[in-house]
């Protein structure tokens, strides 16, 4: 039977390509991106697949993601060695259930892993709170984060700050060089009434056996200098959003990446401020002073994380799981601008003294940012969402896989 398997596998197959795989040493399971621009394939006569060399019966799971430069995802353990893959087309199967999924409705996608959700982004904008004016009603955001265990770690609207929303990222001081005059731009603090940031439309959606995710526009306007009433679109930026399996059931990892750029004349300056952009973050309103604890990978606690830099940081506290504690440990990409990344971090006395937590990269802290007109700018982010302890050891080895990719080799 097994050798009639075989022989049906091939006889409805096309070998494509042989490819290896070098892994990044001391690492754990990467997220790979077969690079197909030199393959040819049509996907109207079957799907991809991918084998180890040698072993025909044993498809790995891959994801494809087409595009302009498409690649095919898979899961690859570093700890294993270098190992060599054949690339096949073979026959359609039918459908099997997918164990991450983008659900859509007229608020909210969404995201889900084993149909648990991880986390809900809100593309219909959450009403003001009672009593607060209008302006404080907002779109494209993350809300609420949800642990493994289903712990909720994000918060919105906190009485302190209305216009905190989860995980977001506006700019706080911007110029704007528009009809030969000069305008000063505040899209975060949405009091001020000067801009906003809002949802500007879905580009895309994916789900799959590795990732499920979406692309989303968010608008940046201006009100600044314009007539009542009116409004000027200052950045584009788009929202790439995945959760990943990850083959843990006590671990969720979500990937942000952000890309900018300004469809105005002049482009905007980012203005040097002490937040402002990258991801921004309020926790849950149950981690204060005495329940939660905050790690930098330089080694430094939560009184001294403010104004410092690194490459990951870990922020958690106790929560009615299983555990007893779950968290969020925040990566930066080396390839993110002013890495390792700037911070703001609220100390012990925050909000009254309670202690609550808000995180920030901030890659803005200490030099401004010129977005030129004509170009785009990418920051990418890694969201690593646990219950139970994070060690530094731990940490350490997330990043080194964010950071770092195995080298792929084409065997021509």
């Amino acid at each position: 039977m097994l050798l009639f398997i075989i022989c049906s596998t091939f006889a409805f197959s096309q070998e494509l390509a042989r490819f290896r795989i070098s892994p990044v040493k001391e690492a754990g399971v990467s997220y790979m991106a077969i690079p197909l621009d030199g393959v040819k394939f049509n996907t109207d006569h079957g799907r991809l697949a991918i084998y180890e060399s040698g072993n025909p019966e044993n498809e790995i799971p891959s994801q494809l993601e087409s595009g302009l430069n498409p690649k095919l995802w898979l899961m690859f353990d570093n700890r294993q060695g270098e190992k060599a893959y054949v690339l096949r087309m073979v026959g359609n199967e039918p459908d099997k259930p997918r164990n991450l999924s983008a659900e859509l409705d007229d608020r909210v996608t969404i995201l889900k892993r084993n149909d648990n959700p991880v986390l809900y982004y809100h593309h219909e904008d959450i009403p003001a709170p009672e009593g607060a004016a209008e302006r404080f009603r907002r779109s494209a955001l993350i809300h609420p984060l949800i642990s493994p265990g289903g712990a909720v770690l994000t918060n919105i609207q906190p009485p302190d700050h209305l216009h905190h929303y989860g995980i977001w990222n506006p700019w706080t001081s911007t110029t704007i060089d528009f009809e030969e005059e000069q305008y000063t731009v505040d899209f975060w603090n949405l009091g001020a009434g000067q801009g906003r940031v809002q949802f500007g439309g879905y580009i895309g959606k994916d789900q799959g056996h590795l990732y499920a995710g979406f692309k989303a526009l968010h608008e940046h306007v201006s009100y600044v200098g314009m007539d009542e009433g009116e409004e000027m679109l200052a950045i584009n930026e788009v929202w790439d959003v995945r959760v990943w399996e990850t083959g843990s059931e006590n671990v969720n990892i979500v990937d942000l990446t952000t890309t900018l750029n300004s469809p105005l004349p002049n482009g905007i300056l980012f203005n040097q401020y002490r937040y402002g952009g990258g991801i921004g973050y309020r926790a849950t309103e149950k981690w204060q002073r005495d329940n939660s604890r905050v790690l930098t990978s330089e080694g430094k606690t939560r009184n001294e994380t403010d104004a410092s830099t690194a490459r990951w940081c870990i922020i958690e506290g106790e929560t009615e799981v299983e555990e007893g504690v779950s968290g969020v440990l925040f990566l930066s990409h080396p390839g993110n601008r002013m890495h390792p990344e700037p911070m703001r971090m609220w100390n012990e006395d925050s909000a009254g003294g309670t202690g609550q937590i808000f995180f920030q990269f901030t890659p803005i802290r200490h030099n401004e940012w010129k977005i030129e007109p004509g170009r785009s700018y990418t920051l990418r982010y890694r969201i690593i969402v646990y219950d139970g302890e994070m060690t530094p050891e731990k940490a350490e080895k997330y990043w080194q896989v964010f950071a770092s990719s195995p080298l792929v080799m084409f065997d021509r």
